[in-house]
């Protein structure tokens, strides 16, 4: 059954508070209790010198009220005496300035002094509470790349990066072949005359710098899968990890192969405000309750990260911190997030925080209690979205028709090598994801894979992957569904080299492209009645039917049979019309209505404040219906 959990930390308040909040937590209906992943410091507080009273009370404390612990392996904060052990495990931006001790996330990733650390913390929490049935699952780390941590360029990283360079590509003369670095005399004789690629004059080598990424998205996974090494043997109960919303530098499926369950945490107000690209009238209408396809994006994706398993770790209870703006969230928006989550298929949704801290750098981000121990506005709706969840099918399983293909590694290629300010990977998917969601659609978001089978979906839309290879194309194409491809798709080599014959290189489609366009904001090419395209302009040739023509007469949709290649990039009201075509959707829904059908009940979530009416139905405003499926 889904469930309510809250991010607790016992370190932070007095010992006899405990039994109270563990009270209230359980009259709130929550089950599931996350805690220690910053305590490191409580936990050791001088190196090998360990205090486990405290939290062993702590645990028990909140089991005996009959919760569920998630504990939290405490790497993304380690105490003031690893720097003295480890003086260059910081972190080191693309400035070439260290990330200071002083907050929290400031290690490398690929240093292997605090790996090993991590992981041996890892082990000591294994040996001591592994086998305790109080303990449903573990929280390795918190967030990865969180404050731009994923990117760095230490001295650790510079001799990992080498490393890496000599595996892949076996000798200089490889790499420089790959790389393209007969150009502006780039040519490496020795492994140690490669650098990473920040501070030159202008920019690196697009090669260079992709390489980088995929090495940092590397050192990420390795990092997670050395605390999994260490801490699963010791434990039986599922691993996982928090990830952020709009975090890109690492691939989020490669460090999902290791863990069971995959979770994120979801900020609607703050997200909205910080890193959503919308026009200022769509922030003022959905200022207090986020955007209505943004937390649905992540749900879905991280639905694939967990392959089918996923929880929301940290849901907004309230304003937050450290957002450009931070306002309230509308009444019932709380509890209308919670429910989202679940219609997405989420198993747990845990509110952060259980009482809002009065010092440090979150004091001003609020809990679902006050710091004065009284009841925030978010205690209400947490129990109301309990009661809610206690009423609905043990397991709700989502049902989609639709299928958006998602890659860490386009993103990467593109925010090396834009073509233009405003072409943006995630800002291209998304646009589609909101096209499909506006037509209606249940969509399940999927990684790029040789050997997935994607049959089984009507339409299938794939925008802005820089490469396939052959086994990717062949099980797309041959997935019987009408198949979206493009703009900016199979234009690009793994070695980000233009390809000879040019791409796309789709199967059944005579479609190469011979130059592409980007545009200024503001010029917007018209397309028909008020439909425009913008930011991206793809020019081809071949046999291949035109579908669609900018007025002009410059094409921007080419079809073959069900495959589809889309040559520019709409604005939303084209996207809508090009969905409603491969769809048939019959209509758009109302700005603020979404709709998410599991296999048992179809969701009606109504993200306006005002109510809605769809379909005989009163939805109401900053709420949802929840009407079973015949």
């Amino acid at each position: 059954m889904p469930s309510i959990g809250v991010c607790y930390y016992p370190e932070h308040w007095a010992e006899e508070t405990w039994p109270r909040d563990a009270r209230r937590m359980v009259d709130t209906g929550i089950t599931h209790v996350r805690i220690g992943e910053f305590a490191w410091s409580r936990i050791e507080p001088r190196p090998g010198v360990f205090d486990w009273d405290w939290l062993d009370r702590a645990i028990d404390v909140l089991a005996s009220a009959g919760l569920k612990i998630v504990l939290g392996t405490p790497s993304a904060t380690p105490p003031r005496w690893m720097l003295d052990r480890f003086p260059d495990m910081l972190a080191v931006d693309a400035a070439g300035a260290p990330r200071k001790f002083g907050s929290r996330r400031h290690y490398c990733h690929a240093h292997d002094g605090y790996r090993d650390a991590a992981a041996d913390m890892c082990r000591v929490l294994g040996e001591r509470y592994g086998r305790d049935a109080r303990i449903a699952a573990w929280q390795i780390d918190n967030e990865y790349g969180c404050h731009d941590t994923v990117l760095s360029y230490s001295d650790a990283a510079r001799h990992a990066f080498r490393d890496w360079l000599a595996r892949k590509y076996q000798s200089p003369e490889a790499l420089n072949r790959a790389w393209g670095n007969v150009f502006w005399s780039m040519e490496y004789a020795d492994w140690t005359d490669v650098d990473l690629p920040n501070l030159t004059v202008t920019q690196p080598n697009p090669a260079h710098e992709l390489d980088y990424r995929r090495f940092v998205s590397d050192m990420v996974a390795q990092w997670n899968a050395r605390q999994v090494a260490a801490l699963r043997p010791l434990t039986d109960a599922p691993l996982l990890h928090n990830y952020m919303g709009r975090v890109l530098e690492f691939d989020h499926f490669d460090v999902g192969a290791d863990l069971d369950i995959a979770s994120w945490d979801s900020y609607p107000i703050g997200f909205l405000s910080d890193r959503l690209e919308a026009a200022p009238a769509h922030k003022a209408r959905f200022m207090r309750q986020g955007d209505p396809d943004f937390q649905a994006f992540h749900h879905d994706l991280y639905r694939a990260v967990g392959k089918g398993r996923w929880w929301v770790m940290e849901q907004q209870p309230g304003p937050v911190n450290w957002a450009p703006s931070n306002p309230a969230p509308a009444p019932g928006m709380v509890r209308l997030w919670a429910i989202e989550a679940v219609a997405h298929g989420a198993e747990v949704v845990s509110y952060f925080r259980w009482r809002q801290a009065p010092f440090a750098q979150e004091q001003l981000h609020a809990g679902l209690m006050y710091p004065d121990d009284t009841p925030a506005p978010g205690l209400t709706e947490a129990k109301r979205a309990a009661d809610d969840l206690a009423a609905l099918p043990a397991q709700l399983t989502p049902s989609a028709r639709v299928a958006l293909i998602f890659d860490y590694q386009s993103d990467w290629a593109w925010k090396t090598l834009p073509q233009g300010a405003g072409f943006d990977y995630f800002d291209l998917a998304f646009s589609a994801y909101r096209a499909l969601r506006r037509a209606g659609m249940s969509i399940d978001i999927l990684p790029l894979e040789t050997a997935r089978d994607y049959g089984g979906y009507d339409l299938i839309v794939a925008p802005g992957l820089m490469t396939l290879n052959a086994a990717e194309m062949q099980a797309l194409t041959a997935s019987g569904a009408t198949l979206l491809m493009g703009p900016r798709s199979n234009l690009q080599t793994p070695d980000f080299q233009i390809p000879n014959p040019p791409g796309p290189a789709i199967p059944g489609l005579d479609l190469q492209i011979m130059q592409v366009e980007s545009y200024p904001q503001g010029y917007a090419p018209h397309v028909r009645d008020d439909r425009h395209i913008g930011i991206w302009q793809e020019h081809g040739r071949g046999t291949a039917e035109v579908a669609l023509r900018r007025r002009d007469g410059i094409p921007i949709l080419y079809r073959a049979g069900k495959i589809h290649y889309l040559a520019a990039w709409p604005d939303d009201a084209l996207w809508g019309d090009i969905v409603q075509d491969l769809t048939g959707a019959p209509s758009l829904l109302p700005p603020g209505l979404r709709i998410r059908d599991t296999e048992s009940h179809r969701f009606v979530i109504n993200y306006d404040l005002d109510p809605v009416d769809w379909d005989g139905h009163t939805v109401p405003g900053c709420d949802a219906l929840i009407l079973p499926r015949s």
